[in-house]
């Protein structure tokens, strides 16, 4: 199970509510901002963010559920 910040935005049906997606999409960026090198440009920071938010979306879908949940 995912337990890391921004855990509690992964609510029953959080991928099919708009809000829920784009306060995760914001998380994960400002979890990046504050990790990556101050030398990482804003381009990049954008293309990281969103390879990780697409990992969350396909990998975690809410309410404890995950493809490592379903796979144990």
């Amino acid at each position: 199970m995912l337990t890391t910040p921004g855990t509690e935005k992964l609510v029953l049906d959080w991928r099919k509510r708009q809000q829920a997606r784009a306060e995760l999409r914001v998380t994960v960026e400002k979890l990046l901002d504050r990790g990556l090198p101050r030398a990482c440009t804003r381009a990049l920071l954008e293309q990281r963010s969103t390879a990780v938010f697409q990992y969350i979306y396909d990998a975690y879908y809410g309410a404890g559920r995950s493809v490592y949940t379903e796979a144990a």
